[in-house]
């Protein structure tokens, strides 16, 4: 979906004029922020939330309806659409048992841990004629709106020549109790599984929707076997993407820098007047329930799902890139990017074309 602005939080409700009912699974560390965005949108009301810890559902307790579980929440009904923010192993199985209850989903990314479950939810949102969203909140931040709104027409003599897109942060530092994120078995890997549809959704957002493709990759891990960093060399009939991932980052960078092929540059630094910590956020998640509500009013709501979808596959290529090139050498975090001002990360190994595939 094309990133929606303006602050009319009164615009989505349902015909007879009642807000949305909004469901949450899961009340892990990024809930606030849905939690916060409905409070102050008009247009939505949390109805219910769901979790397997009774010490998360504890608060919520005399206010909100709660339950242990999704199938109890769906099965309660009354939703207009449901937030999934559990851990990423289990959002395939969420999305499906509330596609199949026909109430609209907003998830977490990624959409699933692998491209076929994202296939069949894609499937399930189409048989069911109901809308499947992931959550790039990115492109709800003001500054990526502005740079947007910077960039060439389409036919303008003036073309998008190439994005940087950097995602970094110290991991430990944004997950609060959600140490799920560093099980690469529920989380889907590391900083690429997790990370990295964020970024390549706004490659997708900049360079426009027709698929790019991995054509270098380097991927660096652990001790632990989880990818702490990555740059990730992206093509396509758009233009060239360079990603950088990290999660070993002493402090925090979330920045877009694009190149025209003029030689002009135009930079927007997704932080920028908001130096709180996650400051940022609380925006950005307004613009998600925001386009979650207009998903109502598209001719084809299936489509809501494409974008999760193509973040997928990228992820999935840069893991087969990663595959065959063979087994690592011992490297440490930091190894590959060097001082961090400026950022300078080494380049990423070339890439058969075979192993793109």
């Amino acid at each position: 979906m094309t990133p929606t602005t303006g602050d009319d939080g009164a615009a989505p409700r349902t015909g007879g004029g009642r807000p949305l009912r909004l469901g949450i699974a899961g009340l892990g560390v990024i809930s606030r922020f849905y939690l916060a965005a409905a409070g102050r949108l008009p247009g939505w009301e949390v109805a219910a939330v769901c979790d397997l810890r009774e010490e998360a559902l504890a608060p919520y307790r005399g206010r909100i309806a709660c339950h242990p579980g999704h199938r109890d929440l769906l099965a309660a009904g009354g939703l207009d659409a449901l937030v999934v923010a559990v851990p990423n192993h289990a959002h395939a199985e969420v999305c499906a048992d509330a596609l199949r209850a026909g109430v609209p989903v907003c998830v977490e990314k990624p959409l699933a841990l692998d491209p076929a479950d994202g296939r069949r939810l894609a499937a399930l949102s189409r048989e069911h004629g109901v809308p499947l969203l992931t959550a790039f909140h990115r492109r709800y931040n003001d500054r990526v709106l502005d740079l947007l709104d910077r960039l060439p027409p389409p036919g303008a003599p003036v073309r998008v020549e190439s994005v940087r897109v950097r995602y970094l942060e110290r991991i430990e530092e944004h997950i609060g109790a959600d140490t799920w994120y560093l099980d690469p078995a529920r989380c889907g890997g590391g900083c690429v599984a997790d990370n990295g549809p964020n970024a390549f959704d706004l490659v997708r957002l900049v360079l426009g929707e027709a698929p790019s493709e991995v054509v270098a990759a380097d991927v660096v891990r652990d001790a632990a076997g989880t990818d702490r960093q990555a740059v990730v060399e992206l093509a396509g009939p758009g233009g060239r993407a360079r990603v950088e991932l990290d999660w070993s980052y002493p402090g925090e960078v979330k920045d877009v820098l694009v190149r025209l092929d003029d030689g002009t540059e135009l930079y927007a630094d997704m932080l920028d007047g908001r130096p709180g910590f996650k400051e940022s956020l609380w925006h950005e998640y307004e613009g998600v329930l925001r386009d979650l509500a207009r998903l109502r009013d598209l001719p084809d709501p299936s489509r809501a799902v494409e974008g999760g979808l193509a973040a997928l596959e990228l992820v999935a290529a840069v893991y087969a890139v990663e595959a065959a090139a063979g087994p690592p050498g011992p490297r440490t975090p930091h190894e590959p990017h060097g001082t961090h001002e400026p950022h300078e990360p080494r380049e990423p190994r070339a890439v058969r074309r075979s192993e793109s595939r």
